[in-house]
């Protein structure tokens, strides 16, 4: 038998359970937590006609085990139909719960493509890149891209930094992002049709971002999936990094769960 008690205090959820729990956060197998764990929530924004908001889940030691992000169904309607005049995608910032700053991350940002991006005829589709940032904002902004900074946006990082089979194309440079590593085994550069991958980010060498990517059908398709993500050999920066990423819907909530879990200290 099991018994939960759920105490809502403002942006905090505490969960407790008995003994023999099983949990699936993260990760598609079960695990049994006999332990509190708590979520942290941010403030929402307006997304479509919809809202987001971005999460934070920890142990009962305080460890990090997952961040992502909240976002209703609605938020799939009432998007624009054509790109910016300058980019390719609308982006919206997430801010995260003051938590998260102790894992190493300080926002999201949404980008909403609604005709794609390069490469043509991989990911010109309708989708959506979701970037979680390790840099804060202010940094983010400083990234150009352009003249002298295109060095710095295109430097690969050392071998050892570099995610398995991961590649840094040139041309993936975008201001206020960096460089984009790729996965050539990807079901989407196979003769597959693009859903959802995950890409790297990097700027100066070093590892800024991660990016779930997936299109607007797919997400329609109220899918529920976990991948794990191939990983480098050691990080240059210590910090809470993600082994899998998911994508859940709730049909209670009417609402997408999209997230970085089984969150590991290197």
């Amino acid at each position: 038998m099991i018994k939960n008690k759920i105490v809502n205090k403002g942006s905090l959820i505490l969960v407790t359970a008995t003994i023999g729990m099983a949990f699936i956060l993260g990760c598609s197998e079960s695990r049994n937590l006999s332990q509190t764990t708590m979520t942290y929530n941010g403030p929402s924004r307006d997304l479509g006609d919809g809202s987001v908001y971005a999460f934070e889940t920890t142990d009962a030691s305080g460890k990090p085990i997952a961040i992502g992000l909240k976002m209703s169904e609605a938020a799939l309607r009432g998007l624009q139909a054509e790109p910016p005049h300058d980019g390719d995608g609308w982006e919206t910032i997430i801010p995260l719960p003051k938590e998260a700053a102790a894992a190493g991350y300080d926002h999201i940002g949404i980008d909403w493509n609604p005709k794609g991006h390069i490469p043509k005829g991989i990911y010109d589709k309708p989708h959506f890149d979701f970037h979680f940032y390790m840099i804060s904002k202010a940094d983010q902004d400083r990234i150009t891209a352009k003249g002298e900074d295109l060095a710095r946006a295109h430097k690969a990082p050392a071998p050892e930094y570099m995610p398995e089979g991961y590649i840094l194309p040139k041309g993936t440079e975008v201001p206020r992002m960096g460089a984009h590593a790729i996965d050539p085994s990807s079901p989407e550069f196979n003769k597959q049709p693009f859903t959802k991958t995950f890409i790297y980010g990097f700027y100066d060498g070093q590892m800024i971002f991660f990016e779930p990517m997936m299109t607007k059908a797919f997400l329609e398709t109220k899918p529920n999936a976990t991948d794990r993500i191939k990983l480098p050999k050691t990080y240059a920066k210590n910090g809470y990094y993600p082994t899998a990423y998911s994508v859940r819907y709730d049909a209670n909530q009417r609402e997408f769960d999209i997230s970085l879990d089984n969150l590991i200290y290197r």
